[in-house]
């Protein structure tokens, strides 16, 4: 499977249900992004002042190369 299939995958996912959370460091704010995770270690993030808004949404490689970024200062 290419990682456009994988996108596609993550993008065709129904998230209305879903749970959402953020971060225990926005501390009950209202201006945070919200989490959420998806198959196969994918998330989906979104912004919580604007939940109705289309959800970003990274398969694992690409959330796992994210966090490597800000972990290292590279972001």
């Amino acid at each position: 499977m290419s990682a456009n299939d994988r996108k596609d995958d993550l993008y065709a996912l129904d998230l209305s249900g879903a749970t959402w959370r953020k971060s225990p460091a926005s501390n009950g704010g209202e201006q945070c992004v919200e989490i959420t995770d998806l198959p196969e270690g994918g998330v989906a993030i979104r912004d919580s002042k604007n939940p109705g808004r289309e959800p970003l949404r990274y398969t694992a490689d690409e959330w796992d190369a994210f966090r490597q970024g800000v972990i290292t200062g590279a972001l």
